[in-house]
């Protein structure tokens, strides 16, 4: 698969097979920007509220058919150095002030037992992903091993999809006014490369692979009692997992 650059950013020469809005009717390329502002405003927003913990959303995934994949951040072992945001910036030529890959510093306690806790931040690759069904052009899509991509010739930067993810994990580039995200680095891992942010962790902290395969250091991490993921509540079922003694920072922190 060819690789190439556009705009300062990675995008596929591969056009991925499109994943329609099922409540919205569009013809290929012919919807604009004022177009969808005309449908009603704001999109319908609505997550799942059930309570799904880790350990079902785990389930779910390993129940579907196939290779899932998936990636698990051991929080005792980053550092907070911020290799994994840099490398994600290199990688895609982020612009300043958005992020693909971020870390999140919390501190905690007082003199003197302070600490600080870090959480690195990325897309959370959701089996039931809100950002796919409120795409009006099918932009964003869903592919058979889990990722959530966005087929940038597609996108007509509505930011329906930015105000549909419950993890502030979109953004659109303020130079394309496309939506993006991570994406596994997909360009990478069909050509068998681990995820940039992975291949540059100093501490190993973060551990990619298939969740599906019984045998890979990602399934047998993901089971374990440590681990977490953000967000249970809303159904999601997030496919980034992490591991982590205590609670993870809540609310929508700054980047």
């Amino acid at each position: 698969m060819a690789v190439t650059r556009k705009r300062g950013w990675i995008r596929m020469a591969k056009k991925e097979e499109k994943v329609r809005a099922p409540d919205v009717e569009v013809e290929d390329r012919g919807l604009t920007r004022r177009d969808v502002l005309k449908m009603g405003g704001a999109a319908a927003l609505a997550v799942a509220a059930a309570s799904v913990p880790k350990d079902a959303a785990l389930a779910q995934a390993k129940q579907a058919a196939g290779r899932r994949l998936a990636m698990v951040i051991d929080t005792e072992r980053c550092t907070g150095c911020h290799a994994c945001a840099v490398a994600c910036k290199a990688e895609y030529d982020v612009p300043l002030g958005v992020w693909r890959s971020w870390v999140v510093a919390e501190d905690r306690g007082q003199f003197p037992d302070a600490r600080r806790v870090f959480l690195p931040r990325l897309c959370n690759q959701c089996d039931n992903p809100p950002c796919v069904p409120v795409c009006p052009t099918g932009a964003t899509i869903q592919r058979e091993d889990g990722a959530v991509t966005i087929n940038e010739a597609d996108c007509i930067g509505c930011g329906r999809c930015v105000a549909a993810c419950p993890y502030d994990a979109r953004y659109l580039n303020p130079d394309s006014e496309m939506a993006q995200k991570c994406d596994f680095c997909v360009h990478r891992i069909d050509q068998g490369v681990t995820p940039a942010c992975v291949n540059t962790c100093p501490a190993n902290a973060r551990i990619f692979g298939d969740v599906n395969d019984s045998n890979s250091d990602v399934s047998a991490l993901a089971g374990g009692a440590s681990v977490r993921v953000l967000k249970p509540e809303l159904g999601t079922d997030p496919q980034v997992f992490y591991i982590a003694t205590e609670e993870l920072p809540e609310g929508d922190l700054p980047r």
